[in-house]
Formats: structure tokens, sequence, C-alpha cells
């Protein structure tokens, strides 16, 4: 584990502390040393992920003194997190003109008060529950998983969740977090090795934390739930106080361990929901960053010691990071070296002659497993790239159990009262004129309807410059809102539309949309159908 200190130290104590100096808080310099922590530590981050090593970096020290402004930053700085994405981004655009393709979601959680919630979900004060996989390790059970295409996606991820989090003003800090957040980005990278065509598939998890800070009562002014709140912050510090503490005893213990001297040092991950969480990045499979954020003022004096003490005892602490491979890949690799080492085998001759039969046979045998395991990972990896890029045509985006759906063109959306019908129906409506009819028009229309009373050319939407207007043909039944359009009807957001006697729309026009939500206005329609 890696820990940086976050403000001047005298050159000798940095030394002896094996510690980094990335800031100098004089008032003038945060925002271009920001970029210093970026370059001293978020590109070892990134670096890991395209490796395909998980990373954790977390931020640590008192109210105050800056931990979320060093992984959050502001609009006009931004921080850690922000950087880290933006950059893991530009590094995928690259990757991508080399012949790799990639996969990345992120979730975004808090734990307020020994409590679970999901940031990105609508139901953010709806309270998760941390469960323990056998082989995965810790995981939140419902935890809305987000996948994302581009750096925009992320900022909108963070945004939202930065919203919802909770903060309070206290004596020391105008907005403290009131709760640690953990934003996780999970990234799949795939795609062949250049020096032998050997295909390589590589899973990372990278947890960005932003810790809440320690505090004392007397110096915030806490009271109430503020006081509740602290209490529960502290709960959480001082059991990751431990985790540490007990970690760094084992590595010590590892080092110097005989068999004589055998002892297991118990880490008490469980007793907070923070440690649990955040078990494999403190002492497992993780490269972990630990940022120590201090105050400069001699009146945060204690606080500023504890928090050196606590970098000093992390430092110690020896984690065994490892790439997260490809079960497939793996096996692909491994069955190329005994491919490759029979080959050597036959040509150098090295076994009796009577032997050559059963080694070409057992290379035949390879070579085929090799091949077909080849042939199936390259088409599940060519399926998982048409899915997404088909979804991020469509707008498509994965929210916890469902898929959501964000269109930038006006549509019409099916409303089926058929109890036997499992599908979801979408038409986009095009620039210029849209034909709607049965399948017995010829040319075929745009959007094919059956059912009662649909005609071959039944109606066309014209789309122009944003304003959709619906033409029924005629004799067509056409209804808008429960009424029996004779003529041209202009169509409005969320309008609804039968055509026929039982193919019933809903129009929706995501720019009118957006425009009503911004003047706050909303209507709600009771419509009663009284067809003849």
């Amino acid at each position: 584990m890696t820990f940086t200190v976050g403000v001047h130290l005298e050159r000798e104590l940095e030394k002896d502390m094996n510690a980094k100096l990335i800031v100098q808080m004089d008032g003038k310099k945060t925002r271009l040393l920001t970029v210093k922590v970026f370059s001293d530590l978020g590109v070892d981050v990134i670096d890991s992920a395209f490796e395909g090593y998980n990373a954790c970096v977390f931020a640590y020290g008192q109210t105050g003194s800056g931990k979320t402004f060093t992984m959050m930053g502001s609009p006009e700085c931004q921080g850690l997190i922000p950087r880290i994405c933006r950059q893991l981004f530009s590094r995928m655009a690259a990757g991508k003109e080399s012949g790799s393709s990639y996969r990345t979601e992120v979730s975004y959680l808090e734990i307020y008060n020994e409590r679970v919630k999901d940031l990105l979900s609508g139901d953010a004060g709806h309270s998760l529950r941390v469960r323990e996989h056998p082989k995965l390790g810790p995981y939140v059970q419902d935890l809305s998983r987000h996948l994302v295409s581009d750096y925009d996606d992320i900022q909108e991820c963070m945004t939202r969740g930065n919203q919802q989090r909770t903060t309070a003003s206290t004596q020391m800090n105008d907005v403290s977090s009131r709760s640690h957040a953990i934003f996780t980005l999970t990234f799949v990278r795939a795609g062949y090795t250049r020096h032998n065509n050997m295909p390589c598939e590589t899973l990372s998890k990278v947890h960005l934390v932003d810790l809440a800070g320690s505090e004392r009562a007397d110096a915030t002014g806490a009271t109430g739930q503020r006081l509740v709140e602290g209490a529960h912050i502290n709960k959480s510090l001082v059991t990751l106080g431990s985790v540490i503490s007990a970690l760094a005893e084992s590595s010590q213990q590892a080092d110097n361990r005989t068999p004589k001297t055998k002892k297991n040092v118990f880490i008490p991950y469980r007793d907070s929901v923070l440690t649990w969480l955040l078990k494999d990045s403190l002492g497992g499979n993780s490269k972990t960053i630990m940022i120590a954020a201090i105050s400069p003022a001699d009146c945060n004096y204690g606080e500023t010691l504890s928090t050196l003490r606590y970098a000093n005892r992390a430092k110690n602490i020896i984690n065994k990071p490892t790439i997260n491979e490809d079960p497939n890949v793996k096996l692909i690799r491994e069955l190329r070296d005994e491919i490759d080492k029979l080959r050597a085998q036959i040509t150098h001759n090295t076994n009796p002659v009577e032997a050559e039969p059963a080694v070409l046979a057992t290379l035949q045998r390879k070579e085929a497993q090799e091949k077909v395991l080849t042939e199936k990972w390259t088409e599940k990896w060519r399926e998982t790239q048409q899915i997404l890029q088909e979804q991020k045509a469509l707008g498509l985006r994965k929210s916890g159990l469902g898929v959501v759906l964000d269109s930038d063109m006006p549509h019409l959306v099916g409303i089926d009262d058929n109890l036997l019908s499992t599908g979801v129906t979408l038409y986009h409506l095009k620039e210029g004129e849209t034909v709607i009819g049965s399948e017995e028009l010829s040319p075929t229309p745009d959007i094919v309807l059956s059912g009662a009373g649909v005609l071959p050319l039944h109606c066309r939407v014209v789309l122009r410059e944003g304003v959709a207007t619906l033409l029924p043909a005629p004799g067509a039944q056409c209804w808008l809102n429960t009424v029996l359009l004779d003529g041209p009807a202009k169509l409005s957001q969320g309008c609804i539309l039968l055509l026929g006697r039982t193919n019933m729309f809903r129009y929706n026009d995501p720019a009118e949309a957006a425009k009503l939500r911004q003047e706050g206005s909303a209507s709600v329609m009771n419509l009663t159908w009284n067809l003849k």
C-alpha cells in the first residue's frame, strides 16, 4: 500500500515516513497542484486498470482537510476521480485504434450511519444489504451498475450521485461530508496481443473512495443528528484504523515468520460496513493508495499527528495484487504453451520413434481444443461488442436490474393491453415523412401494424423542425387523446394515439419534455375511450 501526504512536510520527516509531497496549500497553487495529484497518483491507477489489476484510492483526514476536494474537486478545478475517468476514456480511444475493445460500468454508493445507499438509484433513501460471495468477496445486493460509453456518461453519473450525497454544515466545514462515498469503475479490456495474436481479456475494479472526516464534537459543534452522524463516522474510521494496524502487523509477521512463531492475526473487517466492502482493497488483491489529508493549522496538531500515525501504519501493509484474467483466455494461453512444447519435442526428436505417434495425437487434440476455445471466445466478445453498439445507437443503458432508454429523437412507445405480450415496442420518427400501415402496402411502410381497423395506408407522421403532425388516410381510424381525427393534427409530448382498434401508442418528444420540465408544468390526462 502506498500513501501520500497532502501538505508540506519537513524533508527529513518526509523521508523517514516514505511519503510523497504533492500539495502545498498556500491559497494560490491549489488548482495547479490538483494536476500534480493526478500525475503522481492517478496515472498509476489507470496503468493498473489497463494491466488488469484492481486499484483503490482513498483519502483520509480530519473534517475540513480537503479530502472531497482532492477526490472530486470543483467544476472549475477537477479532482482525482474526474481526471482518472477522463484519462481512462482517452486511453481507451487510443486502444480502439489498435484493435482493442472495452466495456466500462460504474456504480456509486454512500455509507451513511452504517447503512448503504445507492446514489444512482431513483430510490436513494432505500438501504441495501451487504453480502459476501465465497469467491468474489463482499458486494452490495441490488446495487445499480450503469454502462458508460464516454466521459460525458460518467460525468452525468457523478453529478447525479453527488446531488444525492448527504452533506451538512459544521463549525469546521460549510459543506461537510456526512457519509463515506465509493465510486467504482468496472473495466473490461479485450483484444489480441501483437507479437503472437494471443486473445487477452482482463477485468479491473477501481474503487475511488471519499471518506467522511474524523471529527471531535467540541471542535465541530455537533449536536443532535450531526452528533449521531459523527459517532457513526468515527466508529467506521476507528475500525478502519484497527484493520490497518492488524494488516500491518500481519505483513510484518509474514516477513519474519518461522514455524515456531506462526500466529494468525485477526482482521476485524466486519466491524464496520466500510471496512467490509473494502476488504479486498485493504489487504488483498488490489494496488491501493492512501492520501493523508492534514491541516497546516497549529490548533489541529493532535488530529494531524493522528493522521500521520495512521498513514505510517498503512505503508507497512503488503498487498498481493494479481492480474484478473478471463479463465478461458488463460486456458487458451496454457494450451498454446503446451502446443509449442509438443512441436519443439517433435522437431528435435528427443523421444524414441515409437513415442512420436502418441505425441502427434496429443498435439492434434490440443490444437483442436485451442481452436474451439479461441473461436468461442472471439464469438462471445464480438456479440458483446455488437450489443454494446446497438445499445449506444438506441440510447439504452443498464440501471440496476432494469434497462433505461435515453433517446433524443421523437418516438412512439407501444401501450399494449394484451396480457400475453412480453415485448416493448418503440418506433423512432424520422425527419420528413414516416408512413404507417399494414404489410399489404407496397412498398412496405416504415411502421407496419396489424389488427382490426388497420388500413394498408393508415396514416403518415410528418416531422419538420421538431414539430410532428399526424395525417390520417381517408377512412382510417386515428384517435388522438380519445378524439377521432378527420384531418391533420399536431402531436404534443405525452399524447395518446389509437390507430385502428388495437394499436395504442404514446408520443414522446424529448426536446418538448425537457422544456416542460424547466417550466415546471405538467398535466394529468384522464382518458376515456368511446370506440364505435
